[in-house]
């Protein structure tokens, strides 16, 4: 299998997140994301809560420059503890 990517940089990526809706997620996630990407507008961040108010669900469209960028912002992601799935 070859190790090239579909996926062509520099581009606009959506990196989704789920937590628990009581945790610090946003704050937390949006930390690492900046990190690693830059600081994003308000318009390049949507919140979902779900049905019953216990989740949160946040998409991030970052500006993506490489592959490697990608895995770092992802295995910071899922490495913290608010986290329960990265997308």
């Amino acid at each position: 299998m070859s190790d090239a990517t579909l996926q062509v940089f520099p581009s606009d990526f959506p990196i989704k997140v789920m937590g628990r809706h009581d945790s610090d997620l946003r704050a937390l996630t949006q930390a690492i994301i900046e990190r690693n990407a830059g600081a994003l507008a308000e318009s390049r961040i949507r919140t979902r809560t779900s049905g019953d108010g216990n989740f949160l669900a946040l998409t991030y469209m970052v500006h993506a420059t490489s592959r490697e960028q990608l895995d770092t912002i992802y295995r910071e992601l899922t490495a913290c503890k608010s986290v329960l799935m990265a997308l």
